[in-house]
This record gives structure tokens, sequence and C-alpha cells, in this order.
């Protein structure tokens, strides 16, 4: 088993993710996974990084994918001993004008960002190792959706103690509601990507008190971040910031000093904690 640090990356393969593996290999003193759902792509992305001088791995990781978490589990397990950073970073999102039924866009966006992300939590969670560091890539749609929120789901999704459980029953309902067609009458903002990225906000949170109370002496640091409005084939080219610009919250709070205290179950933009 391999004492070198570890840190791995999802959806690294492009975009912001594959920004915030050039930051790693360049910063983190260890080992540096890119993961992507298609090898070809993931092993293309690896070599463009060697071509710039630097050294990351390749494993596959499709966070749709149980079996797909669970071999990148037992390979971290087994190869490492557990995880020193992890950042959740795979996500999509439907183009504005994109003609898919609402309700498609709704199933598919929460299976992917808020179901997704949670399964590797579940997975994952459990080998980081003392002094780690979790990072969920929210947005700051999040913020504005929940603005958008009945003043009913406002309450529960700023809850202090909501459960997981919890969330996800009401991550459920979004969907289901939009299949119905009711999501609006029910109090639900118009987008699902929003929606989705609401409930990685939240469940950011509610892992951070759990981590509080079953590992507090670990010293483990968890937030959800915004990297900012990103030039990427997710937001289109008319966005402000690079991805390089857009991995330098996630990549920071990835590399928070061994000594931090926080921030800890915050969200975050430009490396400044944010109210929720």
């Amino acid at each position: 088993m391999s004492s070198t640090p570890v840190a791995v990356v999802t959806g690294g393969n492009k975009g912001i993710g594959f920004a915030i593996v050039r930051a790693l290999c360049k910063q983190f003193q260890g080992d540096v996974y890119l993961t992507a759902r298609d090898p070809g792509n993931g092993q293309a992305a690896v070599a463009k990084l060697q071509e710039e001088g630097l050294h990351p791995f390749f494993h596959q990781l499709d966070i749709d994918d149980m079996q797909s978490i669970r071999t990148l589990r037992d390979f971290l397990k087994e190869k490492y001993g557990g995880v020193n950073v992890l950042v959740n970073n795979a996500g999509i999102a439907f183009k504005v004008l994109d003609t898919t039924p609402f309700a498609v866009q709704a199933e598919v966006t929460l299976k992917t960002n808020f179901f997704g992300t949670r399964n590797v939590c579940t997975e994952l969670l459990p080998l980081v190792k003392p002094y780690g560091k979790v990072v969920n890539v929210s947005s700051f749609v999040s913020i504005s959706s929940l603005a958008k929120c009945s003043k009913e789901l406002q309450q529960k999704f700023c809850s202090d103690t909501i459960t997981e459980e919890e969330l996800v029953k009401l991550m459920t309902k979004f969907v289901e509601d939009a299949k119905k067609n009711t999501h609006e009458k029910e109090g639900w903002p118009n987008t699902a990507y929003g929606v989705s990225k609401i409930g990685v906000t939240v469940l950011s949170r509610i892992q951070a008190r759990m981590i509080n109370e079953k590992r507090k002496s670990d010293h483990i640091l968890l937030n959800a971040c915004c990297p900012g409005w990103v030039r990427t084939d997710m937001a289109g080219p008319k966005a402000p910031k690079s991805p390089d610009e857009g991995a330098q919250t996630p990549v920071y709070l990835a590399l928070l000093p061994a000594d931090s205290d926080g921030p800890h179950g915050q969200f975050v933009s430009d490396k400044t904690v944010r109210t929720w």
C-alpha cells in the first residue's frame, strides 16, 4: 500500500475539472487522479497534461454507475488506504434553448448532479483520511434558485437539522412534481440545474455536520463552492472566467493547510464564505 497522499477529481477530462487537475498536479504533494466517464477522453486529457510536463494518473469513473464508483473506491482503498482530497466536480446541464421536455431535464440533471454526487460521497467519504479535504462543486445558481423557492422549501433547505434522507425525499419530489408538471405550483423554481445544485449545497452542509458528529478529531474539512461563470462547453463562450480562473476556489479549498479549522460546511465563492 502506498503512503503517498492522493487526490481525486471527478469529471476531470475537460472544463473546470481539467483545470482543477492541472492546478493540483502543480501544487498537491502526492498523486492526482483525473477521472472521466469515457476512458478515451480521460486518457487524452492525461496525455495533454503530460505534454505540459505534469503527471496525473487516470481512473475511469461514471458517477451515474454504482459499480464504477465502487471499483474506484476499492482501488483507492487497496492502493492508498483511502483518499486525502476529493473534488466532486462531475456534473451536467442542459443548454437554455434545449427543447428536451422539462420532466426529462429534471430527471437526468438530478440523477447526475445530485444523486450521482451523493453516491460518490456515500462510498468515498468513509475513506477520507484525517486532515483530508472534500470539495463539492456547486454553483451560485443554487443561491438564486433557493430565492425562487417557496418560503416552506426555503425553510427546509436552510434548516440546520435537515437530514440526508429528508433532502433525498425533497429532490425525489422535485423530479416527480416536474413529471406531473406541478413543480411550480409546489413551490419549486423552473430550473432543474438550479434545484440539483441546491441539493449539492445542502448535502454538503449535512455531510459537514455528520463529520463533526462522528469524526471531529480527524480535522476533515468539507465545503461546497461556486467556481464562477466559466467558459466551458456547459456554460458557453461568453462567460467571463477561464477554466483556470474557475479552478481557483475549488483548488484553494482542496489545499487548505492541515492546521486550518475552516471553512467547513460552508458555501464558498471567490475564496470567500457566502451566506446560505
